[in-house]
């Protein structure tokens, strides 16, 4: 893997990646909260949070979250899934998910949620998911009539350590023509593979829904196999560990990649990995590979041809975006233009959309690169 150091300086200013339009593939709807958001809503649900000013509860979570362990990541949750509890606060969280994706420059986003976990409060799942469809249309009608192009779809989650799976599965397929685009499997992932959930996996395939599981952050190779096969995953949820499946050597100062055959196939297939380098460091997901941002395994994948696409996954608990993401690129791996280019076509082509929808986005990923390097 190159260093920065070894590439040369970053290429991109940082006042031009906002601007690049973006394609956003993992992101936690309940983990993209303001905590301006969170604070509010906490006091009209009643609900008691650790910290009730919004810039520190924003920094406490953001400390918590930052362990090196994802159950300790995901109980930050407790405090967002909380307040998301009534029609009224789906449907604000979804439009302000909305306002910030623009913000950042995102141009079609899959946002994931898991509606299980948002009936305390009286709602069926059925109702949760109509919310957030609703949220989502006030966002991106608010946007176009500002002039910003912007369109976001949903992907199911189960929880995988809980029984409804196949009550999420067929919310997904009576959704399918309203915004649902795939279902996904979330939650603790060492411990509880995929097969737990074969009869929600197996009507998703008669239905011909897309898959995407959460595979390669808390476990390894193993893991990942199982979502290819069990699952039928054509995404990989983070998928960083594919990396354990791979091995280089120097021979003669010329680096031999050796790939073991779940590394092969993804890889050969093209199977897109959903990556998300902060919130890995902060789980702990490539601790093999060394805690520092430059040792994360992303560049190697990249340069290896595996098809890499960069998301967020939780951008109030890792206090990033698309952009920062990005930027994080540029600076530790010498990223130019050309490469983030490349990560976006990755994702428009990897996007659970019609075949004509992804090639208009493609087209709109030229267009906005081609007056960048103009």
């Amino acid at each position: 893997m190159l260093t920065s150091a070894e590439r040369g300086p970053a290429r991109v200013p940082d006042r031009v990646l906002r601007d690049l339009p973006k394609v956003c593939l993992h992101d936690h709807l309940d983990g993209a909260l303001r905590p301006a958001t969170v604070v509010e809503l906490a006091a009209a649900a009643g609900h008691r949070l650790p910290v009730e000013e919004p810039e520190a509860l924003g920094r406490w979570i953001r400390a918590s979250a930052d362990s090196g362990s994802l159950v300790r990541y995901l109980e930050t949750f407790e405090h967002t899934v909380a307040v998301m509890q009534s029609p009224e606060a789906l449907v604000r969280c979804a439009r302000e998910y909305v306002e910030d994706l623009v913000a950042d420059g995102v141009v079609h986003a899959e946002v994931r949620w898991a509606p299980e976990q948002h009936t305390a409060g009286g709602l069926s799942m059925a109702e949760a998911v109509e919310a957030v469809r609703l949220g989502l249309s006030e966002g991106v009608l608010a946007a176009e009539d500002a002039g910003h192009i912007v369109s976001v779809t949903q992907i199911l989650c189960a929880m995988r350590h809980a029984e409804r799976s196949l009550e999420v599965a067929r919310l997904v397929v009576d959704n399918r023509d309203r915004g649902v685009v795939a279902f996904d499997l979330a939650g603790p992932e060492d411990g509880f593979p995929p097969v737990r959930h074969r009869a929600a996996l197996e009507l998703l395939a008669d239905e011909l829904m897309p898959v995407t599981l959460h595979a390669g952050e808390a476990a390894g190779i193993g893991s990942i196999r199982d979502a290819l096969a069990t699952g039928r995953a054509l995404r990989l949820g983070h998928g960083v560990r594919i990396a354990e499946d791979i091995e280089i050597e120097e021979e003669d100062g010329v680096a031999v990649v050796t790939l073991g055959r779940t590394a092969e196939w993804v890889r050969d297939r093209g199977i897109a990995l959903e990556v998300c380098p902060t919130s890995n460091l902060q789980t702990g997901a490539v601790a093999a590979f060394g805690a520092a941002p430059e040792r994360h395994p992303v560049d190697m994948l990249y340069r290896t041809g595996f098809t890499v696409t960069i998301s967020p996954d939780n951008r109030l608990m890792s206090g990033t975006s698309v952009t920062g993401e990005l930027a994080a690129l540029v600076a530790h791996f010498g990223y130019g233009l050309e490469d983030l280019e490349q990560l976006q076509r990755n994702a428009a082509a990897a996007a659970f959309l019609p075949l004509e929808d992804r090639s208009a986005l493609e087209g709109i990923i030229t267009e906005g690169f081609e007056g960048m390097h103009g």
